[in-house]
Protein backbone atom coordinates (compact mmCIF):
# COMPACT_ATOMS: atom_id res chain seq x y z
CA UNK A 1 0.00 0.00 0.00
CA UNK A 2 2.80 2.18 0.73
CA UNK A 3 4.77 1.80 -2.64
CA UNK A 4 1.20 2.12 -4.53
CA UNK A 5 -0.24 5.28 -2.67
CA UNK A 6 3.68 7.25 -2.73
CA UNK A 7 3.79 6.60 -6.99
CA UNK A 8 -0.08 7.44 -7.19
CA UNK A 9 -0.22 10.55 -8.81
CA UNK A 10 -2.01 13.26 -7.14
CA UNK A 11 -1.75 17.05 -6.32
CA UNK A 12 -1.38 19.36 -2.80
CA UNK A 13 -4.57 21.88 -2.23
CA UNK A 14 -3.46 22.69 1.20
CA UNK A 15 -0.77 23.10 2.20
CA UNK A 16 0.84 26.10 4.20
CA UNK A 17 4.82 27.02 2.91
CA UNK A 18 5.56 28.41 6.59
CA UNK A 19 4.69 24.63 7.68
CA UNK A 20 7.05 23.01 5.60
CA UNK A 21 9.69 24.36 7.82
CA UNK A 22 11.79 21.60 8.80
CA UNK A 23 13.59 22.06 12.50
CA UNK A 24 16.68 21.02 11.04
CA UNK A 25 16.59 24.06 8.06
CA UNK A 26 15.28 26.32 10.95
CA UNK A 27 18.50 25.83 13.05
CA UNK A 28 20.19 26.26 9.59
CA UNK A 29 18.82 29.81 8.73
CA UNK A 30 18.94 31.19 12.20
CA UNK A 31 22.60 30.50 12.18
CA UNK A 32 22.39 32.02 8.52
CA UNK A 33 20.50 35.35 9.61
CA UNK A 34 21.72 35.54 13.03
CA UNK A 35 18.49 34.83 14.70
CA UNK A 36 18.19 33.50 18.35
CA UNK A 37 16.06 30.71 18.75
CA UNK A 38 14.44 29.51 22.03
CA UNK A 39 15.26 25.88 21.35
CA UNK A 40 18.99 24.35 21.58
CA UNK A 41 18.34 21.48 19.34
CA UNK A 42 16.39 19.99 16.89
CA UNK A 43 15.54 17.13 19.56
CA UNK A 44 14.17 19.98 21.73
CA UNK A 45 12.27 22.02 18.83
CA UNK A 46 10.38 18.34 18.10
CA UNK A 47 9.41 17.92 21.70
CA UNK A 48 7.80 21.38 22.01
CA UNK A 49 5.38 20.25 19.17
CA UNK A 50 2.65 18.56 21.56
CA UNK A 51 -0.06 20.73 20.74
CA UNK A 52 -3.35 20.96 22.64
CA UNK A 53 -5.02 22.94 20.02
CA UNK A 54 -5.06 25.25 17.20
CA UNK A 55 -3.66 27.98 18.90
CA UNK A 56 -1.18 26.35 20.70
CA UNK A 57 0.23 25.31 17.07
CA UNK A 58 0.22 28.77 16.03
CA UNK A 59 2.53 30.29 19.05
CA UNK A 60 5.34 27.97 17.89
CA UNK A 61 4.75 28.34 14.19
CA UNK A 62 4.89 31.85 13.67
CA UNK A 63 7.79 31.82 16.50
CA UNK A 64 9.60 29.91 13.60
CA UNK A 65 9.30 31.58 11.04
CA UNK A 66 11.12 34.79 12.51
CA UNK A 67 13.94 32.90 10.82
CA UNK A 68 12.86 33.45 6.99
CA UNK A 69 13.99 36.80 5.99
CA UNK A 70 15.78 36.75 2.73
CA UNK A 71 14.64 35.90 -0.87
CA UNK A 72 16.91 32.64 -0.80
CA UNK A 73 15.43 31.72 2.64
CA UNK A 74 12.05 31.74 1.46
CA UNK A 75 13.72 30.07 -1.62
CA UNK A 76 15.30 27.22 0.20
CA UNK A 77 12.00 26.47 2.20
CA UNK A 78 10.02 26.24 -1.52
CA UNK A 79 12.62 24.02 -2.63
CA UNK A 80 12.69 21.30 -0.01
CA UNK A 81 9.17 21.34 0.16
CA UNK A 82 8.57 20.98 -3.98
CA UNK A 83 11.34 18.17 -3.94
CA UNK A 84 9.41 16.19 -1.02
CA UNK A 85 6.20 16.48 -2.63
CA UNK A 86 7.69 15.00 -6.15
CA UNK A 87 8.96 11.95 -3.88
CA UNK A 88 4.61 11.50 -2.77
CA UNK A 89 3.94 11.42 -6.29
CA UNK A 90 2.40 15.26 -6.15
CA UNK A 91 2.18 16.60 -10.02
CA UNK A 92 0.92 19.49 -8.98
CA UNK A 93 0.37 21.57 -6.09
CA UNK A 94 -1.67 24.76 -4.95
CA UNK A 95 0.45 26.50 -2.17
CA UNK A 96 -0.53 28.67 0.91
CA UNK A 97 1.35 31.28 1.90
CA UNK A 98 0.94 34.13 4.62
CA UNK A 99 2.53 37.38 4.17
CA UNK A 100 1.75 38.69 7.20
CA UNK A 101 3.87 36.91 8.82
CA UNK A 102 6.55 38.57 7.96
CA UNK A 103 5.36 41.95 6.42
CA UNK A 104 4.93 42.41 10.46
CA UNK A 105 8.51 41.78 11.47
CA UNK A 106 9.48 43.73 8.84
CA UNK A 107 10.16 41.36 5.44
CA UNK A 108 8.94 43.56 2.80
CA UNK A 109 6.68 41.10 1.06
CA UNK A 110 8.37 41.26 -2.73
CA UNK A 111 11.11 39.49 -1.08
CA UNK A 112 8.57 36.72 0.41
CA UNK A 113 6.70 36.36 -3.34
CA UNK A 114 10.21 36.42 -5.20
CA UNK A 115 12.16 33.84 -3.20
CA UNK A 116 9.11 31.49 -3.60
CA UNK A 117 8.73 32.11 -7.45
CA UNK A 118 12.24 31.69 -8.33
CA UNK A 119 12.22 27.92 -6.30
CA UNK A 120 8.92 27.33 -8.35
CA UNK A 121 10.68 28.10 -11.72
CA UNK A 122 13.79 26.02 -10.51
CA UNK A 123 11.49 23.11 -9.56
CA UNK A 124 11.85 19.75 -11.35
CA UNK A 125 9.86 19.35 -14.18
CA UNK A 126 7.12 16.56 -13.41
CA UNK A 127 5.39 19.14 -10.43
CA UNK A 128 4.35 22.27 -11.45
CA UNK A 129 2.69 24.91 -8.30
CA UNK A 130 0.59 28.12 -7.83
CA UNK A 131 0.99 30.27 -4.64
CA UNK A 132 -2.42 31.61 -3.01
CA UNK A 133 -2.22 34.50 -0.79
CA UNK A 134 -4.00 33.96 2.66
CA UNK A 135 -5.21 36.97 5.27
CA UNK A 136 -4.38 35.78 8.79
CA UNK A 137 -7.83 35.97 10.39
CA UNK A 138 -6.82 37.02 14.18
CA UNK A 139 -5.80 40.16 12.60
CA UNK A 140 -7.84 43.16 11.50
CA UNK A 141 -9.57 43.40 8.00
CA UNK A 142 -8.00 46.37 7.29
CA UNK A 143 -4.75 45.30 7.51
CA UNK A 144 -5.87 42.46 5.00
CA UNK A 145 -6.39 45.06 2.41
CA UNK A 146 -3.20 46.58 3.50
CA UNK A 147 -1.31 43.02 2.62
CA UNK A 148 -3.37 42.62 -1.12
CA UNK A 149 -2.75 46.22 -2.07
CA UNK A 150 1.37 45.74 -1.19
CA UNK A 151 1.06 42.38 -3.10
CA UNK A 152 -0.65 43.93 -6.20
CA UNK A 153 2.60 44.65 -8.08
CA UNK A 154 3.44 40.41 -7.45
CA UNK A 155 -0.55 39.36 -8.43
CA UNK A 156 0.94 38.02 -11.87
CA UNK A 157 2.68 35.48 -9.56
CA UNK A 158 -0.57 34.62 -6.94
CA UNK A 159 -3.68 32.38 -8.24
CA UNK A 160 -5.70 32.70 -5.22
CA UNK A 161 -6.53 34.35 -1.81
CA UNK A 162 -7.17 32.41 1.10
CA UNK A 163 -8.15 32.91 5.00
CA UNK A 164 -6.03 31.04 7.71
CA UNK A 165 -5.01 31.41 11.34
CA UNK A 166 -7.06 31.13 14.57
CA UNK A 167 -10.63 30.46 13.41
CA UNK A 168 -12.42 30.50 16.94
CA UNK A 169 -14.08 34.08 17.11
CA UNK A 170 -12.71 35.19 13.71
CA UNK A 171 -15.89 34.13 11.16
CA UNK A 172 -14.74 34.90 7.71
CA UNK A 173 -17.80 37.33 7.60
CA UNK A 174 -15.62 39.77 8.71
CA UNK A 175 -13.26 39.49 5.97
CA UNK A 176 -15.90 40.16 3.08
CA UNK A 177 -14.53 43.45 1.73
CA UNK A 178 -10.82 42.34 1.36
CA UNK A 179 -12.44 39.15 -0.38
CA UNK A 180 -14.47 41.26 -2.81
CA UNK A 181 -11.01 43.42 -3.67
CA UNK A 182 -9.05 40.00 -4.49
CA UNK A 183 -11.70 38.44 -6.25
CA UNK A 184 -11.96 41.96 -8.38
CA UNK A 185 -8.26 42.10 -8.82
CA UNK A 186 -8.45 38.15 -10.78
CA UNK A 187 -7.71 36.07 -7.39
CA UNK A 188 -10.04 32.54 -6.55
CA UNK A 189 -10.88 32.60 -3.53
CA UNK A 190 -10.93 29.57 -0.80
CA UNK A 191 -11.18 29.82 3.09
CA UNK A 192 -10.17 27.50 6.17
CA UNK A 193 -13.49 27.32 7.45
CA UNK A 194 -15.06 24.33 9.67
CA UNK A 195 -11.50 22.94 11.33
CA UNK A 196 -12.40 24.54 15.40
CA UNK A 197 -15.09 26.56 14.09
CA UNK A 198 -18.66 25.71 13.89
CA UNK A 199 -20.71 24.48 10.42
CA UNK A 200 -22.18 27.82 9.70
CA UNK A 201 -18.57 29.36 9.27
CA UNK A 202 -18.10 27.19 5.98
CA UNK A 203 -21.52 29.03 5.01
CA UNK A 204 -20.24 32.08 5.52
CA UNK A 205 -17.09 30.95 3.84
CA UNK A 206 -19.06 30.22 0.60
CA UNK A 207 -22.08 33.16 0.62
CA UNK A 208 -19.97 35.41 2.20
CA UNK A 209 -16.59 35.08 0.78
CA UNK A 210 -17.78 33.30 -2.34
CA UNK A 211 -15.13 30.37 -1.25
CA UNK A 212 -14.71 27.75 -4.34
CA UNK A 213 -12.83 25.72 -1.65
CA UNK A 214 -13.34 24.77 2.11
CA UNK A 215 -9.97 24.71 3.55
CA UNK A 216 -10.94 21.57 6.36
CA UNK A 217 -14.81 21.79 6.32
CA UNK A 218 -14.85 18.64 9.43
CA UNK A 219 -17.41 20.50 10.97
CA UNK A 220 -19.93 20.10 8.30
CA UNK A 221 -21.03 16.70 9.40
CA UNK A 222 -22.84 18.91 11.86
CA UNK A 223 -25.29 19.95 9.16
CA UNK A 224 -26.79 17.38 7.33
CA UNK A 225 -28.28 20.37 4.61
CA UNK A 226 -24.99 21.52 4.33
CA UNK A 227 -23.12 18.08 3.43
CA UNK A 228 -25.89 17.66 1.07
CA UNK A 229 -25.08 21.39 -0.59
CA UNK A 230 -21.02 20.43 -0.49
CA UNK A 231 -22.03 17.02 -2.77
CA UNK A 232 -24.70 19.19 -4.87
CA UNK A 233 -22.50 21.79 -6.08
CA UNK A 234 -19.49 20.01 -5.95
CA UNK A 235 -17.55 21.90 -3.36
CA UNK A 236 -14.52 20.47 -2.69
CA UNK A 237 -12.88 19.86 0.80
CA UNK A 238 -8.91 19.89 1.44
CA UNK A 239 -9.23 17.15 4.61
CA UNK A 240 -5.64 17.25 6.47
CA UNK A 241 -5.73 13.99 8.64
CA UNK A 242 -2.72 14.48 10.61
CA UNK A 243 -3.02 17.80 11.05
CA UNK A 244 -6.65 17.73 13.00
CA UNK A 245 -4.77 14.35 14.84
CA UNK A 246 -2.35 16.49 16.36
CA UNK A 247 -4.47 20.06 16.73
CA UNK A 248 -7.00 17.70 18.82
CA UNK A 249 -10.10 18.33 16.40
CA UNK A 250 -10.61 14.23 15.90
CA UNK A 251 -7.64 12.89 18.61
CA UNK A 252 -8.76 9.26 17.11
CA UNK A 253 -8.23 9.25 13.27
CA UNK A 254 -10.96 6.57 13.64
CA UNK A 255 -13.30 9.20 14.29
CA UNK A 256 -12.35 11.36 11.49
CA UNK A 257 -15.57 12.24 9.15
CA UNK A 258 -13.52 11.66 6.11
CA UNK A 259 -14.73 8.53 4.97
CA UNK A 260 -18.36 9.73 6.00
CA UNK A 261 -18.31 12.37 3.75
CA UNK A 262 -16.95 10.63 0.59
CA UNK A 263 -19.91 7.76 1.02
CA UNK A 264 -21.91 10.97 0.72
CA UNK A 265 -20.84 11.93 -2.21
CA UNK A 266 -18.42 15.20 -1.08
CA UNK A 267 -15.88 15.52 -3.24
CA UNK A 268 -12.29 15.19 -0.45
CA UNK A 269 -9.25 15.55 -0.82
CA UNK A 270 -6.03 14.51 1.59
CA UNK A 271 -3.22 17.18 2.03
CA UNK A 272 -0.87 17.87 4.97
CA UNK A 273 -1.54 21.08 6.06
CA UNK A 274 1.65 21.83 8.13
CA UNK A 275 3.57 18.84 7.72
CA UNK A 276 6.78 19.49 9.72
CA UNK A 277 4.61 19.88 13.06
CA UNK A 278 2.65 17.62 12.37
CA UNK A 279 4.19 13.90 11.68
CA UNK A 280 3.83 13.54 7.84
CA UNK A 281 3.40 14.90 4.48
CA UNK A 282 0.78 14.06 1.67
CA UNK A 283 1.24 10.23 0.99
CA UNK A 284 1.60 9.99 4.89
CA UNK A 285 -1.56 11.61 5.46
CA UNK A 286 -2.59 8.80 2.80
CA UNK A 287 -1.54 6.37 4.81
CA UNK A 288 -2.92 6.95 7.88
CA UNK A 289 -6.61 8.04 7.62
CA UNK A 290 -5.93 4.61 4.57
CA UNK A 291 -5.25 2.18 8.16
CA UNK A 292 -7.65 4.75 10.47
CA UNK A 293 -10.85 4.55 8.57
CA UNK A 294 -9.88 0.65 6.47
CA UNK A 295 -9.58 2.31 3.20
CA UNK A 296 -8.86 0.53 0.32
CA UNK A 297 -6.64 1.01 -2.64
CA UNK A 298 -9.66 2.06 -4.76
CA UNK A 299 -10.58 4.19 -1.97
CA UNK A 300 -6.89 6.08 -2.22
CA UNK A 301 -7.49 6.49 -6.29
CA UNK A 302 -10.56 7.98 -5.57
CA UNK A 303 -9.11 10.62 -3.30
CA UNK A 304 -6.26 11.04 -6.08
CA UNK A 305 -8.81 11.92 -8.90
CA UNK A 306 -10.78 14.37 -6.40
CA UNK A 307 -7.75 16.27 -5.70
CA UNK A 308 -7.40 16.65 -9.45
CA UNK A 309 -10.76 17.09 -9.71
CA UNK A 310 -10.79 19.81 -6.92
CA UNK A 311 -7.00 21.90 -8.16
CA UNK A 312 -7.88 25.12 -9.84
CA UNK A 313 -6.22 23.42 -12.32
CA UNK A 314 -6.82 24.25 -16.53
CA UNK A 315 -9.28 21.47 -17.77
CA UNK A 316 -6.79 19.83 -20.26
CA UNK A 317 -3.85 19.22 -17.53
CA UNK A 318 -6.59 17.78 -15.51
CA UNK A 319 -7.41 15.11 -18.31
CA UNK A 320 -3.61 14.98 -18.60
CA UNK A 321 -3.62 14.05 -14.88
CA UNK A 322 -6.61 12.15 -14.84
CA UNK A 323 -5.43 9.66 -17.76
CA UNK A 324 -1.73 9.30 -15.89
CA UNK A 325 -3.89 8.20 -12.41
CA UNK A 326 -5.80 5.43 -15.00
CA UNK A 327 -2.38 4.77 -16.48
CA UNK A 328 -0.77 4.34 -13.04
CA UNK A 329 -3.74 2.02 -11.67
CA UNK A 330 -3.30 -0.34 -15.59
CA UNK A 331 0.44 -0.42 -14.23
CA UNK A 332 -0.43 -2.05 -10.62
CA UNK A 333 -3.50 -4.54 -11.34
CA UNK A 334 -2.95 -6.05 -8.31
CA UNK A 335 -3.56 -3.24 -6.36
CA UNK A 336 -7.43 -3.26 -6.98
Amino acid sequence: MERFVRGLPKTELHIHIEGTLEARMMFDLARRNGVALPYGSVEEVEAAYAFADLQSFLDIYYQSAAVLRTEEDFADLMSAYLARAVDDGVRHAEVFFDPQTHTERGVDIGTVIRGFVSAQDDAAPDITSTLILCFLRHLPAEAAVDTLEAARPHLRHIQGVGLDSGEKGNPPELFAEPYRLAVEAGLIPVAHAGEEGPAGYIRSALDVLGARRVDHGVRAWDDPELVERLARERVPLTMCPLSNQRLQVFPDLGLHPLKRFMDAGVLVTVNSDDPAYFGGYVGDNYLAIAEALELTRADMVRLARNSVEASFLPEDRKATLQDEISAYVRSHPASL
